[in-house]
């Protein structure tokens, strides 16, 4: 299976130039201003400004008494041997929790593994609730928003693999069961716009997901939200969207080795 080789979308901009910053701080252990920092890595300062905003309430950096920027506790927790898939977790979680509150939905994290769907985490709450996983997810690529957005991420051959192996049943009187249909709408979808599930799934329900691809995996964030609120539904996975650059670090962050000292942070 290969990934299908898209242009970057903007929160993986976002994460790469955020890399450049960390990579920056963790170089200079004494501290770096915001000066600094924008002289070494040539981002922007007011796009530096809100990269420090971000990295600073995900706890990657942390600012001292003279105004300069360190490493922050989330940083170190991931870049640690001991324990280090429970930081990744913790972190992940942490970021998708506050990624519910703001879209004012359940949301996913799902990724592909040797050819299946895989929901790896999620953040729902009572006001909030998940999608209640009726039909399998594995066998429901061709209906969800989860399984839509991992798909648009493989290639021609790895899309019909998956749909050889997984048949296309009927879930809904909105379920897309023609493989040559589902298959043109996918080679369509534009990366930088988020798939929907309009009650494909599950009736009473409206799904949206975003692309986190990170190196040679397939991923996505996605929410999920009550028929009654489709109204929100664009406007919440834009602002998903947006706010994919915190998950796309801390996935990039996690192959990092424990000592940064001669082993700089590549983005991408």
């Amino acid at each position: 299976m290969a990934l299908k080789h898209e242009p970057p979308t903007t929160p993986h901009h976002s994460a790469q130039d955020a890399l450049r910053v960390l990579e920056t701080v963790a170089h200079r252990p004494g501290g770096v201003t915001g000066a600094g920092l924008a002289r070494h890595t040539g981002i922007d300062p007011e796009r530096l400004t809100a990269l420090l905003r971000m990295l600073r309430r995900e706890g990657y950096v942390e600012q001292i008494a003279d105004g300069s920027y360190v490493t922050g506790e989330t940083l170190a927790r991931l870049t640690s041997v001991r324990q280090h898939e429970q930081a990744l977790r913790d972190t992940l979680q942490q970021t998708l929790d506050r990624l519910r509150d703001a879209v004012g939905a359940a949301v996913y994290i799902s990724s592909y593994v040797d050819g299946e769907i895989s929901v790896t985490q999620y953040a729902d709450s009572p006001a909030l609730p998940r999608v209640h996983e009726w039909v399998d997810f594995r066998s429901a690529a061709h209906a969800t928003a989860i399984g839509k957005s991992l798909l648009t991420q493989l290639d021609h051959a790895g899309r019909r693999d998956h749909l050889a192996r997984h048949r296309m049943a009927r879930l809904t009187s909105r379920t897309i069961t023609s493989d040559r249909l589902l298959l043109s709408r996918l080679e369509a979808q534009p990366p930088t716009v988020p798939v929907l599930d309009l009650q494909e799934y599950a009736v009473g329900t409206v799904c949206a997901a975003v692309p986190i691809t990170a190196g040679s995996s397939a991923g996505c964030l996605a929410l999920s939200l009550p028929v009654e609120q489709a109204h929100r539904l664009r406007r919440a996975a834009e602002t998903l969207n947006r706010s994919a650059a915190p998950v796309l670090l801390s996935l990039a962050i996690q192959g990092l080795p424990s000592r940064w000292s001669g082993a700089p942070l590549r983005a991408g």
